[in-house]
């Protein structure tokens, strides 16, 4: 089991004005693929007709030899996919389509809603027939009820006075590209401008990648609407406040991605610098080093701050995913040391800091600093850049269940610093999170509890 929060996907959507849209929607898929890796599917609208193809796997993996010639069409959609609601068979891959009174619709969600097990049993009691464990098809039938006499925006709008939780939601109908961001804009979308159309990403690090303008970010609350007219946005109706998941910031997003106006890379950077601070005069070491690749920018920012030498103790072997798993325990350990292999030059007889971006079980840490030792490295100072992660996620981050989580399971920061096996541990503290931040505007639930919404009732069981 990975020592990792997982982000549940990533979604894109891309309106053209005549030429395929799939093609670059594909590639698109390529920027996000760190967001999900169990699955990936493309639907594309031609004409208001709607094909889709999805499998198991990297995007490279399901599109291997795709001409995209039977997915053509101006408008088309795409997810990647880590599941944390619906389990991970195909059957709950995303883009999903269907067909009601408004015609071929299909769609693709970020996200994890909070009553889902309401809205599917209110669903089911109306008569509403389900193929997936997955929530986004209740968001889909909620849309497709509600707009099917009145159109799809009335449609869209009462599904969101119903869902409570997390939702990014990229649709395609008619011809429309549709992008909805849930009230507290929990998970990010952007808007990026092509020569010949208009994109809708998960980070703005897709629209680099095809060449496309970052216009803005959409708002909490808000429905983004793109046709042949151009933009169109509906306002939220109800009261929203942005809560952006801090951890899109500590560790999902792309260090080039910039969430909500903030640098994904800055922000890692100026966290590194605020530990550098806490520990100021604390810590005589030789290296600051990372545990690649997240936790970069901050062993920077650290080393920037500190004065002390940044160099590469470990190199990550870039042909192993974030979801890799062995079975046994001792297979695990060996696939770690193939995954971060240990430059022993670098650490022989060396103090070092180490940094990584969190700490949530426990395990991978201990093992890499049992392996810096076993390479010849004098001191360990394990450093977190973020504070001790001690609540679960409910809103599409898959966290382990509370009880699992090394800071619930031990006591004090000198036991978990024991139990890893360094001679030090430092987590960047709540104060120094919110000013790394900047302003108070993002969920933190998983470091203080404070959610932004009610979660479920036997919330130290739950994920």
């Amino acid at each position: 089991m990975s020592d990792k929060f997982h982000e549940e996907c990533g979604v894109i959507g891309i309106w053209r004005g005549e030429k395929n849209a799939s093609i670059p929607v594909y590639y698109g898929l390529y920027a996000l693929q760190h967001r999900g890796q169990e699955s990936a599917g493309i639907a594309a609208n031609f004409n208001g007709e709607i094909d889709n193809k999805k499998g198991s796997g990297l995007a490279g993996e399901v599109f291997k030899g795709e001409n995209f010639s039977d997915l053509k069409g101006n408008i088309a959609i795409g997810h990647v996919r880590y599941s944390t609601a619906g389990g991970s068979n195909v059957r709950s891959a995303q883009p999903l389509v269907a067909r009601c009174r408004l015609g071929d619709i299909a769609l693709a969600h970020n996200g994890n809603l909070v009553n889902a097990d309401s809205l599917k049993s209110m669903l089911t009691d109306q008569g509403m027939i389900f193929h997936t464990s997955s929530d986004s098809e209740s968001i889909l039938n909620l849309i497709c009820q509600y707009g099917n006499s009145r159109g799809i925006e009335s449609g869209i709008k009462n599904a969101m006075n119903l869902m409570k939780g997390a939702y990014v939601l990229v649709i395609t109908l008619e011809n429309k590209l549709i992008g909805v961001r849930d009230p507290y804009g929990l998970h990010p979308l952007c808007i990026g401008k092509l020569p010949d159309g208009y994109i809708l990403s998960s980070e703005s690090c897709a629209l680099e990648s095809l060449d496309a303008e970052f216009m803005r970010d959409v708002l909490p609350g808000e429905i983004v609407i793109i046709d042949q007219d151009g933009i169109k946005s509906i306002k939220p109706s109800q009261w929203c406040k942005k809560s952006l998941c801090v951890f899109e910031l500590v560790y999902f997003a792309r260090p080039d991605s910039i969430l909500d106006g903030i640098s994904v890379y800055d922000f890692r950077r100026r966290c590194g610098m605020l530990l550098a601070r806490q520990n100021k005069n604390k810590i005589n070491a030789d290296l600051v080093m990372a545990i690649p690749d997240s936790g970069t920018p901050a062993a920077i920012g650290y080393a920037e701050e500190s004065g002390i030498p940044y160099g590469e103790g470990l190199i990550k072997n870039k042909y192993m995913g974030r979801t890799f798993i062995q079975p046994t325990q001792e297979m695990r350990e060996d696939a770690l040391r193939i995954k971060l292999a240990v430059i022993k030059k670098n650490i022989e007889n060396k103090k070092l800091i180490v940094i990584d971006d969190s700490i949530v079980r426990g395990t991978t840490i201990k093992r890499i600093v049992k392996n810096l030792r076993d390479a010849g490295a004098s001191e360990i100072h394990v450093c977190a850049a973020s504070p001790a992660v001690k609540f679960s996620c409910y809103f599409g981050i898959d966290t382990p269940y509370r009880d699992r989580l090394i800071a619930v399971q031990k006591s004090s920061e000198n036991e978990i610093c024991e139990y890893i096996g360094a001679d030090s541990l430092t987590y960047l503290s709540e104060s120094s999170l919110r000013e790394a931040c900047g302003e108070d505007l993002y969920c933190k639930a998983c470091f203080d509890g404070n959610y932004p919404m009610e979660v479920p009732i036997n919330s130290d069981m739950i994920k």
